[in-house]
């Protein structure tokens, strides 16, 4: 970048010029014009960018410069120089230094590089700079630096940052008494020389004239000056001059007390050597030079942890053998480790513990009532869903009375073995339906239906799991979502665009698609199945859905042909025909057939047009009688409103009141009609009716004379599908009726068996009762035996 500016008018804009690489590996100047949403923004991004050219355009430190003998140091240079490069000028520049070293190092790091087989220049880089690493890795193992040389250099510099600072003796006096626990951060900030090391330049140094010992990283930092590790302390014996003697003395009365308590004594920079610090400076020197070693970086960490837990309500008085504390051995010239260390570590880990263990404590108390707050959300969660769902108006309130004989039933131990009298279910039907009850009511008339009916219907893959379903993909997914929306629009469980209620349908409507591929997914389906999700869970409205299409037959009149939809509007009209004549051809004068008004009636079983309460109680008679019970229901409305149906004098307006104003009638109305229901029989019309149907149908696919022979086939094979489609359906009312069957005879047998042990009970006490006779007989006769002949009667 070499230019940047802000814009004069616009101040949301800036901009700046820069250098680009082009292919042909020459450079362009390219112009960023940026803005941006605020103008202060922009006051800070140029800000930066200044902030950026000046530390761009300053010299490197000499002290920097100093430093480069070391390998790891090298590496570093040669990293920052092929930083931002292309992958092409990269290599080049990873070329050039290779060529710089010895030829047998030149071949072993080119043979490592090509035993790697790159294939792109990136590749071939990443390769060159690994091997580069490496090689300098091990060098760096072996190297030692000339103490004369940087050492020296880095330790004038010092000398001469200290004399500039030319502080005064009470600045330094207010310096002793900062508290021991103050980060080295601040100290440097008062001393430390014009730029820093990275921490990869960190490197051994040796003394070839004098003994040699373990480098730390305190140590490292204050002679060399390099960058601070973050959040590493520095040690008390470091806050004074490093050129004092008292320093000098109370380093070496400290070190043999940290030998005892440290956990290591290797630093960071295992195996590198580094001179006496009292190479340095030879003032001041001590009779125990020779004891002299570096003190470590861990006990270091330790005893200034030690320390700042003491409790001091005064600082702490400094002599000239360094800092000591009151009530201490001053003879020692230093810190007492046991002291100062031993008790308030002990004092401060059993804080500690206790810290942690009501801390622990809480977090599982916070726990648990968060777990119990959940619990209740949740439960509070249904409870308002439940009274979305059941938020409709009751057709037939239930009666207390009503309620506990269907809880009673509910709460049978082991009721879905048990059968109950067919007589009792119809009257607690009849006299209503507990709301709050009624998803698992329609459950135990279900269980009632399978137990009566001894051949279930078979299907195969229906015993599929719900969730199994749920995790897979169906073809039916635009359709299924398109309906969505239109299914109970008004209603407040399914109006939420991808809110609960729809969520809950479309995995409803996707999982039974999945299950039956034959029917898959029919306008209409939605209702049916948003009304089982009014009154339960998704994996129970699954279970009932199935009961409804498998074993009550309702899918054969969603199957893509619909020639039961077209029996069933048949059958509609020849009940009209049989039981309301004159409506029946008031009809037929104006063309209206029941496809026109009845379709939806029979696909969204009255759901999709009638009010909620009305529908709950027709799927009531639905779970009980099974599809019959539609056809009951659409005559009943029919037949009872004929009158008003009559008064419709065209199509448009017969059509518009059964759609429309039929649905809107009163409840006293709609109970009626249900009441009717309840006491009609249509089972043997329907049967005949269909009977009837399929005559006509293969009457009506008799082929002409006059059609040709492909015509004649072309017929003839669909007579064909339609007579396999209706074996089928035959085929499963014979085992319907097998099982019917079946069962009444089982009925037959045991009425049987209980008639045979009524007779023998009845002959047992005609027994029974002959010989109490007989005994009554011998009791008179042998009373009259001894009675007086001529005594008085009271006597007798």
């Amino acid at each position: 970048m070499s230019f940047c500016s802000q814009g004069i008018r616009h101040l949301d804009h800036f901009g700046f010029v820069c250098r680009e690489p082009q292919e042909s590996a020459t450079w362009q100047r390219v112009c960023y014009i940026f803005q941006c949403h605020a103008g202060p923004l922009v006051d800070e991004i140029m800000l930066t960018l200044r902030q950026a050219f000046s530390v761009a355009a300053s010299p490197p430190s000499p002290r920097t410069q100093s430093l480069s003998c070391c390998p790891m140091q090298q590496m570093h240079q040669l990293c920052e120089r092929i930083q931002g490069l292309q992958p092409t000028s990269a290599k080049l520049e990873l070329q050039k230094h290779i060529a710089t070293l010895d030829s047998n190092h030149q071949a072993s790091i080119l043979e490592s590089a090509l035993r790697s087989k790159p294939k792109t220049a990136q590749e071939e880089t990443e390769v060159l700079l690994s091997s580069l690493r490496r090689f300098y890795e091990e060098r760096q193992k072996a190297h030692q630096n000339n103490p004369n040389g940087v050492l020296t250099q880095f330790a004038e510099a010092m000398g001469g940052a200290v004399k500039a600072r030319g502080r005064s003796s009470e600045e330094q006096g207010e310096r002793q008494k900062r508290p021991l626990s103050e980060p080295l951060e601040i100290l440097w900030k008062e001393n430390a020389l014009e730029g820093s090391l990275s921490l990869q330049a960190l490197c051994p140094y040796s003394s070839k004239d004098g003994p040699t010992q373990k480098c730390s990283p305190s140590r490292g930092y204050q002679q060399l000056g390099f960058r601070h590790r973050a959040s590493t302390y520095s040690p008390p014996a470091q806050r004074h001059n490093p050129r004092s003697d008292a320093w000098q003395e109370s380093v070496t009365s400290v070190k043999p007390r940290l030998r005892h308590n440290s956990v290591s004594t290797d630093s960071p920079c295992h195996g590198c050597d580094v001179p006496d610090p009292s190479g340095l400076d030879t003032v001041g020197d001590s009779d125990d030079s020779s004891q002299h070693h570096a003190v470590p970086w861990r006990q270091k960490i330790f005893l200034r942890v030690a320390a700042s837990q003491r409790p001091c309500s005064a600082p702490p008085r400094y002599t000239a053998g360094g800092p000591s504390v009151e009530g201490g051995d001053s003879s020692e010239g230093g810190v007492s480790l046991r002291e100062a260390g031993e008790g308030p570590a002990r004092r401060r880990g059993s804080l500690v513990r206790e810290r942690w263990r009501k801390a622990i404590l809480q977090q599982i108390l916070l726990l648990r009532m968060e777990q119990e707050n959940q619990k209740l959300q949740a439960s509070e969660s249904d409870l308002q869903n439940k009274r979305l769902k059941l938020g409709y108006e009751e057709l037939t309130p239930c009666l207390k009375d009503v309620t506990v004989v269907w809880e009673q039933m509910l709460e049978t131990p082991g009721r879905t073995k048990v059968q109950f009298d067919i007589e009792k279910i119809h009257s607690a039907v009849w006299q209503g339906v507990p709301r709050s009850h009624r998803g698992e009511i329609w459950r135990f008339l279900s269980e009632q239906h399978l137990l009566r009916q001894r051949i279930p219907c078979r299907h195969t893959g229906r015993d599929a799991s719900y969730r199994d379903l749920l995790g897979q993909i169906t073809s039916q997914q635009h359709a299924i979502l398109i309906d969505l929306g239109r299914t109970f629009p008004t209603h407040p469980y399914f109006s939420a665009k991808h809110g609960l209620g729809q969520r809950s349908l479309y995995n409803l409507l996707k999982a039974y698609s999945l299950l039956d591929s034959e029917v898959g997914y029919c306008q209409g389906l939605s209702f049916v199945a948003g009304v089982l999700l009014l009154h339960m869970d998704e994996e129970e409205a699954f279970s009932m859905l199935t009961f409804l299409m498998y074993d009550l037959g309702l899918r054969r009149q969603y199957r893509p042909d619909m020639i039961i939809l077209q029996i069933q509007m048949y059958q509609l009209s020849r009940l009209l025909h049989d039981y309301h004549r004159e409506l029946y051809c008031h009809l037929e004068n104006h063309n209206i057939g029941p496809s026109l008004y009845a379709t939806p009636w029979f696909l969204t079983i009255f759901s999709s047009h009638f009010p909620l309460g009305f529908v709950a109680r027709v799927f009531d008679m639905l779970f009980l009688q099974g599809s019959e019970a539609i056809f009951k229901v659409a005559l009943s409305l029919l037949g009872s409103h004929k009158p008003l149906i009559m008064q419709q004098n065209s199509l448009e307006a017969i059509v518009d009141f059964i759609k429309s104003t039929l649905p809107k009638l009163g409840l006293v109305q709609m109970e009626k009609t249900i009441n009717q229901v309840l006491e009609m029989d249509l089972s043997k019309q329907l049967q005949a009716y269909e009977v009837e149907y399929h005559v006509l149908q293969d009457q009506l696919f008799e082929a002409p004379a006059s059609l040709s022979q492909q015509q004649k086939a072309a017929q003839l094979e669909r007579a064909n599908r339609c007579l396999r489609q209706q074996n089928l359906d035959l085929l499963e009312e014979l085992q319907v009726a097998h099982a019917k069957l079946d069962s009444l005879e089982t009925n037959v047998a045991e009425l049987l068996s209980r008639e045979g042990n009524l007779h023998q009970k009845i002959g047992a006490l005609e027994l029974e009762r002959d010989s109490l006779l007989k005994m009554v007989a011998q009791l008179q006769a042998e009373h009259r035996d001894h009675a007086p002949a001529n005594g008085d009667p009271l006597d007798a």
